[in-house]
């Protein structure tokens, strides 16, 4: 094996796949970044056996042939390479690397050694645009459970269905106690007809390892499409030469739409910045443990916001905006309601409940009510 290219492109490239590569004592090789010469392209890869990410090196190839390195090792190295040409060629059980003045010799194991990597049936095509797919992701990632007691809900749900008016991307996180739904448009023009709908469950690492990789691009548009696809047990993410394959959570995802109401008995619109400072405020006095601020909503009235603390004391403050329907009132995690204020694209937020003991919606504020994002967030029964 023997190639060269720029330190860039090659500092690129490990910067893509070197990241989920991991010491493994059963499998010391799954520490080591995989690289490929094969049909006239550079190829590097590694996996944990759950996720495996492959990136296409730009780059002149004059030996083929494939060897593994400490990923590590090796993506630290070549950070610290000046801006110039690298050769590499496979020395034995070795890898020469040299570039400029630097010359390095890695050890490293065999290719024939490595795991081997999944490929996927790509039956189903779905084509979104990066920057929505990133915003969307940054908007639900945060309500997914922490811990894998219960799988189902330890990923992001993605569903893919067809809409009215075109293809659309449904995501949604939760952990039981809050929930982000987000719906991006796809680009149906680039993607496989779906006739039904496609629901999968994505480990929560693999989506944040592919925000992880779309910054390393982040000279690239916004509008450039990624390409999701899925098959059996898998999805895979495809963008700027670069494959992300993640094994899918088996189970079923909690049917949330059947907790929220077709109606409310109180809707209230207020100013976003005005409503998270008086929440921040006020969480100063919250109980520890509970985090709890309540919220009495009056037809006519200010918002009226309070928590109290048998230690610590007591606070209160009023906020203008708009109530309709029955007089109200609810207590909630005031952390699980900043999450989901701040991830509101707009100036003013909805806020909806029949009760005190019912979930509370949050959602941007528009004249018909409807929108792309919805956070729902439980009551603290009192």
């Amino acid at each position: 094996m023997k190639f060269s290219c720029t330190q860039e492109n090659l500092n690129q490239g490990l910067s893509v796949v070197s990241h989920i590569a991991s010491k493994n004592i059963n499998l010391p090789i799954l520490s080591n970044v995989l690289v490929r010469c094969e049909n006239g392209v550079l190829k590097l890869l590694s996996t944990n056996l759950e996720i495996a990410i492959s990136c296409i090196v730009r780059g002149k190839i004059e030996d083929a042939g494939e060897f593994t390195v400490p990923s590590k090792l090796f993506s630290d190295y070549v950070a610290l390479l000046p801006k110039d040409r690298v050769d590499v060629s496979l020395d034995g059980n070795s890898l020469a690397v040299s570039c400029a003045s630097y010359k390095t010799t890695l050890h490293g194991i065999p290719a024939s050694e490595y795991p081997l990597v999944p490929t996927i049936e790509r039956r189903h095509r779905i084509a979104v645009k990066v920057g929505d797919l990133r915003k969307a992701i940054g908007q639900v990632l945060f309500a997914v459970a922490a811990n894998e007691s219960r799988p189902e809900i330890s990923g992001v749900m993605m569903k893919f269905v067809n809409a009215q008016d075109g293809l659309k991307i449904v995501m949604a996180g939760t952990d039981s106690y809050r929930l982000a739904e987000k719906i991006i448009p796809a680009n149906k023009a680039k993607s496989t007809e779906i006739m039904d709908p496609i629901s999968v469950i994505v480990p929560s690492r693999t989506i944040a390892e592919l925000v992880r990789i779309i910054g390393v691009f982040k000279d690239e548009t916004d509008s450039q499409d990624l390409e999701i696809h899925v098959g059996d047990g898998q999805l895979m993410f495809s963008y700027n030469n670069c494959e992300i394959i993640s094994r899918t959570i088996e189970g079923k995802y909690p049917d949330y739409r059947q907790l929220i109401p077709d109606r409310f008995e109180t809707e209230v619109v207020l100013e976003k910045d005005e409503l998270m400072r008086a929440v921040r405020a006020t969480s100063l006095f919250s109980r520890i443990g509970l985090n709890d601020v309540h919220f009495s909503f009056s037809a006519g009235q200010p918002i009226h916001v309070a928590s109290k603390n048998s230690q610590t004391g007591e606070h209160s403050v009023d906020l203008e905006g708009a109530v309709t329907g029955k007089n109200n009132e609810v207590t909630v995690n005031f952390r699980y309601f900043l999450d989901g204020i701040s991830n509101i694209d707009r100036e003013t937020v909805l806020v909806q409940l029949n009760d005190a003991m019912s979930p509370c919606i949050v959602r941007p504020a528009s004249s018909e009510h409807e929108s792309d994002y919805l956070y729902i967030v439980m009551p603290i029964r009192q």
